[in-house]
């Protein structure tokens, strides 16, 4: 793996010397097909193939999910306030603890961040639309039957009898995932196993493709549809990893439909791929770790791209070290699949082999620091607006060091042994998924919502959701880090039990329910904020809402804008890359590719009509407006 990283980096400096060229150069592609007039009304929704359309679809979808998920994680934590069964039945919690698990992993996580790369993917790399739009389309529409799978035991649960939503806990380890019941418990040599596991496990499988599709999309539209100005050493940080994502994806997803396809075949057919007789239930986590360790990078990778490429804009400057930003992008990529196995060390494994585990998991902390301080040193050196995605930004640094921290410590196999299943993994690993990744999704709404509406939010109300989701997470989650370092064991629906320190179980839980209460208060300011602004809030009739021309941080989306969504005016700007610099259209332009490199260092002169994001039409037009104002 070390070997293929030192390959790739030779290869990428071979492309290039990582200096600025220029950005918006370049005529317009004289094959370039205006697109066809939309149906209206719904029938445009079901049957568009734009990029920017598929990913509102997935935005929308997404939202959704996080909503569901996140009600089903409320009613969790309101039954833990105190000990004991006080307003849900212990196979309703179960059933609540699985699906919000895969609720927010494959239907929230991943398609959030595809709505992100398919809207501006395109619009950053000068590409017309995805390499294949049909299959974008697909890859949407599997989702939402996906969905309906996934949830389809709670709609059954009331009507049909011995169906219930799965209560596997959303790893399925076998045996429970091999035959459970509507009950939850496992069945006896005449019992029925519960359908609704299985059209769970159907369900993620679903996902499973979906994401595959999507994967090998932006694969190859990022290395065969961009723009003639776009090359390797001048590619924006977000679509970097996205295509480090893309690529975790296509090695990590079949493995799991795999996985899954022989689970179901054991729990249908009597096959014994999980059985002690057979393969054996350890064979399932070293199946589904394989997949599930890098899915957590698959996850946070383009998270951390919108945080790279949102936060110098209100810094002021170009993000400090990109090319080496971009380098631990690809080594946390290698390095994510040597390190599943520190999920099984409790498992019993040859000590040997926990201790190769165990060091290339406290190796992979290093890429992740790499970051952090190219993303400190951006701040320290620049100038900051604390607009909300700004302050959202310095939220995920912060909320990802705590992750961080507390993952090298599960990392240290006499560590782990303690912690195990605990809560403390709970308090960790939900640090990174709502306080880094949830935390990355609100800066980039932000960022992008006046370019995707045309409207701007109440930005008094965007800080309030900042400050509420901040409390709101350190609270939750410190306690349950805390509550793990007092043995608390997670995925219990009733923690009274005669042994432990009770009073302290209690009181920790009572903290955390009342900070989840105030993480979802916020999310509340947030949905209301986002639901009034899309219809009613003020119309942005400027295309630089953040004022990034005064740094020179404005970059080419920017430019789409003006140029799609607004009046015509007869001018324009030429648009530099993630961290370069933006002047007037006669003046002199760079890319931000080089970090080290002077703002004024082999500019080149750039039109607005050599945009290759414009049309011919709208180069018509611009020339129509010059000659106007020059008679």
């Amino acid at each position: 793996m070390g070997l293929f990283l030192v390959g790739v980096a030779a290869w990428l400096g071979r492309q290039s010397d990582w200096r600025p060229s220029t950005v918006g150069g370049g005529a317009v592609e004289e094959d370039r097909r205006e697109t066809a007039e939309k149906p209206g009304g719904l029938m445009r929704w079901l049957t568009t193939v734009d990029h920017k359309d598929i990913g509102i679809l997935y935005g929308l979808f997404s939202v959704t999910a996080f909503v569901v998920g996140g009600l089903m994680v409320v009613v969790m934590r309101l039954e833990l306030l105190q000990p004991g069964e006080t307003i849900i039945a212990a196979a309703t919690y179960n059933a609540l603890l699985t699906n919000h698990g895969i609720t927010m992993l494959f239907l929230f996580g991943t398609p959030f961040i595809a709505a992100f790369a398919n809207y501006f993917i395109p619009l950053f790399i000068g590409a017309n639309d995805m390499a294949f739009p049909r299959i974008n389309a697909i890859a949407f529409w599997l989702l939402p039957v996906s969905a309906v799978l996934i949830w389809g035991g709670f709609f059954l649960w009331p009507i049909v009898e011995n169906v219930a939503p799965a209560q596997t806990s959303w790893t399925m380890y076998p045996p429970l995932s091999t035959s459970s019941t509507a009950q939850g418990t496992p069945a006896g040599p005449t019992g029925v196993v519960n359908p609704g596991a299985d059209m769970m496990m159907l369900g993620l499988h679903l996902s499973g493709i979906s994401a595959t599709m999507g994967a090998i999309n932006f694969i190859a539209t990022i290395f065969t549809e961009r723009g003639e100005d776009v090359g390797w050493h001048n590619l924006d940080i977000f679509s970097w990893t996205i295509l480090t994502q893309s690529a975790l994806i296509v090695f990590a997803f079949p493995l799991l439909g795999s996985a899954l396809l022989m689970l179901l075949s054991d729990r249908n057919f009597g096959t014994l791929f999980f059985a002690p007789e057979g393969g054996g239930p350890i064979l399932w986590q070293h199946l589904f770790w394989f997949f599930g360790h890098p899915e957590v990078y698959i996850l946070v990778l383009p998270p951390m791209g919108i945080i790279s490429y949102v936060l110098p804009r209100f810094a002021g400057r170009k993000l400090f070290g990109f090319k080496f930003v971009v380098y631990s992008t690809l080594a946390i990529g290698v390095l994510s699949f040597g390190v599943w196995a520190h999920h099984m060390f409790a498992s019993g494994m040859d000590p040997r082999m926990e201790g190769a585990f165990m060091a290339v998991s406290l190796a992979i902390a290093i890429p992740s620091a790499v970051k952090v301080f190219n993303w400190i040193t951006t701040i320290w050196s620049g100038s900051i607006t604390l607009t909300a995605p700004m302050l959202f930004c310095i939220g995920f640094i912060s909320n990802f060091i705590i992750g961080g921290v507390t993952g090298v410590f599960l990392a240290a196999v006499p560590v782990n042994l303690i912690l195990h299943e605990t809560h403390y993994v709970v308090g960790h690993f939900h640090y990174i998924v709502m306080g880094a990744i949830g935390f990355a999704f609100f800066a980039g709404f932000y960022y992008w919502f006046p370019l995707v509406t045309g409207r701007m939010y109440q930005q008094r109300l965007a800080k309030w959701h900042f400050w509420l989701s901040m409390v709101g997470t350190n609270v939750v989650f410190f306690a349950l880090v805390l509550l793990g370092y007092a043995g608390m064991p997670r995925k219990y629906a009733n923690y009274d039990v005669p042994v432990g320190p009770q009073e302290l179980f209690i009181n920790l839980n009572q903290i955390a329910t009342l900070g989840a209460l105030v993480l979802f208060v916020g999310q509340l300011v947030w949905a209301y904020n986002f639901i009034s602004s899309a219809f009613e809030g003020p119309i942005v009739d400027d295309d630089d809402p953040w004022d990034l021309d005064e740094t020179g941080m404005k970059t080419r989306e920017w430019d789409w804008f003006r140029e799609n969504r607004m009046p015509m005016s007869g001018g324009g700007h030429a648009i530099a890359y993630d961290g370069g610099t933006e002047q007037d259209a006669d003046a002199e332009v760079t890319s931000d590719a080089d970090a080290q490199a002077p703002a004024d260092a082999d500019a080149t002169t750039a039109s607005p009509d050599e945009d290759p994001l414009s049309t011919d039409a709208d180069a018509e037009a611009r020339e129509a407006d010059r000659d106007a104002d020059e008679n």
